[in-house]
């Protein structure tokens, strides 16, 4: 695996030697590459990232969001999860909101946020900076504003309607009560007071303050259900990732309730494949991949959202064995994304990964320094805008992640008060003997869990580097039944193909965001250079020094 690997690249290479920042939005990835190069660290560099898209891609993450941030510490030696996903609010009973469309979008949707708590509990464990330095790119951004991009045009009105609804948010997205347009500057001096007054005054501001009181007072005026108590009680929570061992390599990602582990047991299913041989996006190749999927999916909804995962089960080699002899010639209805109770004939259904315990075992960015500390991070807001509602005075847009809880009351994801929810944010590592050898992950919802292992195995089986890995054209088995999103770049004689094997397709065009935003760092195993990798399907940019 070297910069060398082939692949034909809609853009160009990144390469660096000193650091590397790839993320969804140049301007983040600039703000990152500025906090390296004035001698920060890679979680400095991150947390800059963070905050600056929070303003240039406010639809996507926030202060008023939650993720995970997979770190590796050159100095510690070790790998740690950051778990700072926040709880449902206490108020939060299957009685209350159980009904999907009360907790979609409004005051009754969020959890509680635990961006602000994350970013700051890895600056003060890992960070060489203060909160006012890394945070002095993105209030720059918002304090002058930034022009928009055509992308940021597109994802901000597809959502108007339900921003309308909200005359805080309205007020800071949309200034002249209209979409805006490309070139358009979007300022916003609400978020920017915001992160100064963080910046001085810590995660207690968010949680116990100003910021705080606002939040609550808003909550109260509209019935929504984050409290006081809420806030005061949020916590992050640091972790061991889970791994698994794929054709010599080990791929790291956080444990559940994170979902990740459907990605690490697609790839133990389809290590049992030669994959390079059947061919890069090939028919016989995707045919498994899909059905892979299917099944590992069917195994996280059943599983991943129970108090105590049968983790090392469902990552064992002997499990995924038993799973890939149930991939037949034709394809099977998936039950989709989520949990449900009903089941459909001949439906991919979750094994029982118990008997086979050992006692071993969205918007995604990344860095790297030249220390060899890396980061690899997935946040989001849920929807759009999350929430849609921004508290007024703060220029917070909350997340909508209470409706990522499943309605079945049969389901181990049901929704119940103070709950950790099971989210499908998943970042990765991938490691060899030698070290670290590239870092990876997406947004894209469920998605997430089918986009990241194709990226991978991008890179492992077919040699691509990472801007052709993220770049290649991807598939996904959508929910429920035999339909798979397919890009049309691939071979109209592999679709027929598919189809004739059972699999409905639904053709996204040649590019489509809804197969995700990859965005990845490469590390060049003989030079130790790096190469940025980021996705054309968003405003991703990759940038060095």
């Amino acid at each position: 695996m070297s910069f060398s690997a082939k692949g034909i690249v809609h853009r160009s290479t990144v390469t660096g030697r000193r650091g590397m920042i790839a993320s969804a939005h140049p301007l983040a990835s600039l703000a990152g590459v500025r906090i390296l190069m004035e001698g920060g660290n890679a979680i400095d560099a991150v947390v800059a990232v963070a905050a600056a898209l929070n303003v240039v891609e406010p639809y996507m993450s926030g202060l008023g969001g939650d993720g995970y941030m997979h770190i590796y510490s050159a100095r510690e030696q070790e790998h740690t999860i950051l778990d700072y996903m926040g709880r449902s609010p206490y108020g939060a009973t299957f009685e209350e909101v159980g009904d999907a469309e009360s907790r979609a979008r409004g005051p009754r949707s969020p959890l509680v946020p635990g961006s602000c708590g994350g970013w700051l509990a890895a600056l003060e464990r890992f960070g060489t900076m203060d909160a006012a330095t890394v945070f002095q790119p993105a209030i720059e951004y918002a304090e002058h504003g930034f022009p928009l991009t055509v992308k940021n045009a597109e994802f901000t009105d597809f959502n108007v309607p339900e921003m309308l609804k909200y005359p805080a948010t309205a007020e800071a997205y949309l200034p002249h009560g209209r979409a805006p347009v490309a070139g358009e500057l979007m300022i916003q001096p609400d978020l920017a007071k915001s992160m100064r007054a963080i910046a001085e005054g810590g995660a207690d501001v968010f949680y116990r303050g100003e910021i705080a009181d606002r939040l609550v007072r808003y909550m109260e005026e509209n019935g929504g259900l984050i409290t006081h108590r809420d806030l005061e009680d949020f916590a992050v929570e640091w972790q061991e990732p889970v791994s698994v061992s794929y054709r010599g390599f080990r791929v790291y990602a956080p444990p559940p309730p994170c979902q990740a582990v459907q990605y690490l047991e697609t790839l133990n299913i389809m290590e049992g494949f030669d994959v390079a041989e059947m061919g890069h996006n090939r028919a016989g190749t995707l045919h498994r991949f899909i059905e892979a999927a299917k099944l590992a999916q069917a195994d996280r909804a059943e599983y991943t959202g129970l108090e105590d995962v049968p983790t090392a089960g469902l990552l064992s080699k002997e499990y995924a064995a038993k799973r890939r002899a149930e991939i037949g010639s034709q394809a099977r209805p998936s039950g989709g994304e989520r949990y449900t109770s009903e089941k459909m004939e001949d439906e991919v259904l979750a094994g029982d990964p118990r008997r086979w315990m050992r006692t071993e075992c969205t918007t995604h960015f990344s860095a790297i320094d030249a220390a060899g500390n890396a980061v690899a991070i997935t946040q989001s807001l849920g929807a759009g805008f999350g929430s849609a509602v921004v508290v007024p005075g703060t220029g917070i847009a909350l997340n909508n992640f209470l409706n990522w809880f499943d309605g079945d009351p049969q389901s181990p994801n049901v929704i119940a008060p103070g709950r950790k929810i099971e989210m499908c944010m998943s970042p990765a590592q991938v490691w060899d003997e030698q070290g670290l050898r590239f870092l990876i992950g997406t947004p894209g919802s469920y998605g997430i869990l089918q986009t990241t292992p194709q990226m991978i195995m991008n890179v492992i089986d077919h040699d691509l580097n990472i801007q052709a890995a993220i770049e290649a054209p991807r598939v996904k088995a959508t929910s429920p039944g035999t339909q798979v999103d397919v890009e049309t770049r691939i071979g109209e004689d592999v679709l027929l193909e598919l189809t004739q094997m059972g699999h409905r397709l639904n053709r996204l065009g040649p590019w489509n965001a809804e197969v995700g935003g990859g965005q990845g760092i490469m590390v060049d195993p003989e030079s130790g250079g790096f190469m940025g990798g980021a996705d054309p399907r968003r405003d991703g940019y990759a940038l060095g020094w």
